[in-house]
């Protein structure tokens, strides 16, 4: 019939409309996709023109290996101090890190205003015991210098046989002249729980050193013990995390669970949609409902910071002390081949209030100084030389207080 087409001419002119349409919809992303690509190919060619000019002029010999090596280093220095290759033994000593037993210095570092930075010495420890405090800037390892230093690389020298010594050249606000630590490494073993103390038979103290594998059961270990020494009678907790440098996100989820029956934790953004997490409480029915008071520092970071921010946001704690550290991304570690690693920073976690703790830290409620300007050994919990822990006692003591006088008048 006039005007009727054939069916192979109709599929044609639908593969033509599916292509313009395609084109249409899809043709910004092909030309952006295509775009990268050659931008991405003419940056290769440059670098590769870069390896074949060294090798060929460089006043010795270096091998292509060595060249991509310095490269990749550079790559991950450049993102942020917490991004970094790992060579195979870097990533063991990694895996070993989080189960609280390893060896070396017992302190916890970063790169602070580029430059290599104390968070905390981890306590009872050989940092610790020399009088290495938070902040100190370690400008020499063993007569290396650490500028431009990744902190992997840090890391590796300050680790090395039981036994062996190792001399630190710090930097300490309030003296004028460089100084030198000597320090002889240990097999580090560090507990998660410290110091479980009772004040005037009512009041609890805890101190959590670093946060690991069964940190939050530990901690609720001890909290039961607490109820039983104030025959289930606990009016008030203190949670001291002063010096505590943090440790892993699950372990700080669980401990803020312990306090909360409901809401949210913490939450991560990043730019993939797995790395946008939201962590939320669940009400087993035995959170405690004595009123809490946190104490941090300016070693106070990471896991710590996640702990302190979320109680703090849900108004369940009261945080007292100094500005915490400020740390607040998140790094995952993505295994490559041949046993190496990338471990990189894939987001950054916030408080439920929205609050970002990176670089900024976590603003105490009530400012106390730290004991620790003066002595890093200074973590005793005698409220009569510890400022942070007396304040802490006068609020839990004013709570207490303030309850018997509405019970009175309720009468």
């Amino acid at each position: 019939m006039p005007g009727k087409s054939s069916p192979s001419r109709r599929i044609w002119l639908a593969l033509v409309s599916g292509i313009v349409a395609s084109f249409l919809v899809f043709g910004p992303w092909v030309r952006d996709v295509a775009r990268a690509a050659r931008d991405t190919y003419e940056s290769l060619e440059v670098f590769a023109n870069i390896i074949h000019i060294v090798q060929r002029h460089y006043v010795k010999e270096v091998s292509t290996e060595d060249l991509i090596q310095g490269a990749v280093d550079g790559m991950m220095s450049a993102l942020d101090p917490h991004s970094a290759y790992l060579t195979p033994d870097l990533y063991r000593e990694l895996q070993v890190d989080t189960k609280g037993t390893f060896g070396g210095l017992g302190i916890e570092i970063t790169v602070k205003d580029d430059v290599l930075t104390v968070i905390a010495p981890l306590e009872d420890t050989p940092a610790f015991r020399a009088g290495v405090k938070a902040s100190d800037r370690i400008i020499r390892i063993d007569g290396q210098i650490t500028k431009d230093m990744s902190l992997m690389k840090a890391v590796s020298l300050m680790r090395g046989p039981k036994g062996s010594k190792v001399k630190l050249t710090l930097v300490r606000e309030g003296r004028a002249e460089p100084f030198d630590v000597e320090l002889t490494r240990e097999i580090i073993k560090v507990k998660s729980v410290k110091d479980v103390k009772t004040y005037d038979n009512r009041y609890g103290y805890v101190r959590l050193l670093q946060f690991q594998e069964g940190t939050a059961r530990e901690l609720q270990d001890a909290i039961t013990q607490l109820d039983k020494q104030t025959k289930n009678d606990l009016q008030g907790l203190i949670l001291d995390l002063r010096h505590d440098p943090g440790g892993l996100l699950n372990e700080a989820v669980k401990v803020c669970d312990i306090f909360l029956d409901a809401g949210l934790i913490v939450y991560t953004e990043g730019r993939t949609e797995n790395q946008k997490q939201r962590f939320l409480a669940q009400n087993d029915g035995s959170e405690p409902k004595a009123p809490l008071v946190v104490l941090v520092d300016e070693g106070s970071a990471s896991a710590s910071e996640i702990v302190a921010g979320c109680l703090q946001d849900h108004k369940r704690a009261v945080l007292v002390g100094e500005t915490t550290f400020g740390k607040g991304s998140v790094q995952t570690v993505l295994p490559l081949s041949n046993g190496e690693a990338l471990k990189l920073t894939t987001s950054r976690y916030y408080t439920p209030s929205g609050r970002s703790i990176q670089e900024r830290g976590l603003e105490p409620d009530v400012k106390i100084a730290s004991l620790a300007h003066a002595s890093p050994h200074a973590f005793d919990a005698n409220p009569a030389s510890d400022p942070a822990v007396r304040s802490a006692l006068s609020y839990l003591r004013d709570r207490n207080l303030d309850k018997h006088v509405a019970l009175a008048g309720s009468r």
